[in-house]
């Protein structure tokens, strides 16, 4: 009867070489080979092979072409690869950004924030803005010049 000791020291070497030239690495041939013989030990197979030491070598090749499909499957990361979402650090300052620019609008003067609003965040032309607010064309630019130039000069004072 055959032992697995005596399976192991009889083909290892093949098998390991074997393992090698397949896949042209030792730590991959080392893997290969010890998978090799943990399967042909524990499988409750048939042999189908003419002799063990081909069907060594079949248990082998298969163990490689498996780990080829696995491989394939893989996608390489650059080490430069960035996450295309945000940071938690980021969405919080970028939350924390957002809500200082809702105070800084909510503390303009109601007309002032109606025709900003109007021009910037629903793009409507001064024309039109004029139309909905009552005011002449030259008082709507005015208002959102002025209001823009009060926004920068709040963001400045807020990043001293």
């Amino acid at each position: 009867m055959i032992t697995f000791h005596n399976l192991y020291q009889k083909y290892a070497k093949d098998v390991y070489r074997f393992a090698y030239w397949l896949s042209g690495s030792a730590m991959e041939a080392d893997d290969i080979t010890a998978e090799t013989f943990t399967r042909a030990w524990t499988s409750r197979r048939e042999i189908r092979a003419a002799t063990v030491k081909a069907y060594l070598f079949a248990i082998a090749r298969n163990l490689y072409l498996e780990q080829l499909r696995q491989e394939k499957r893989l996608i390489k990361l650059e080490p430069d690869h960035v996450d295309p979402l945000p940071q938690p650090e980021s969405a919080v300052q970028h939350r924390l950004d957002l809500q200082m620019a809702q105070e800084m609008i909510q503390s303009l003067p109601e007309i002032d924030r109606t025709v900003f609003l109007l021009r910037v965040q629903h793009d409507l032309p001064y024309a039109e803005i004029a139309r909905i607010t009552n005011l002449s064309l030259s008082a709507v630019k005015v208002k959102v010049h002025r209001v823009r130039l009060r926004l920068a000069e709040m963001e400045l004072n807020k990043e001293k």
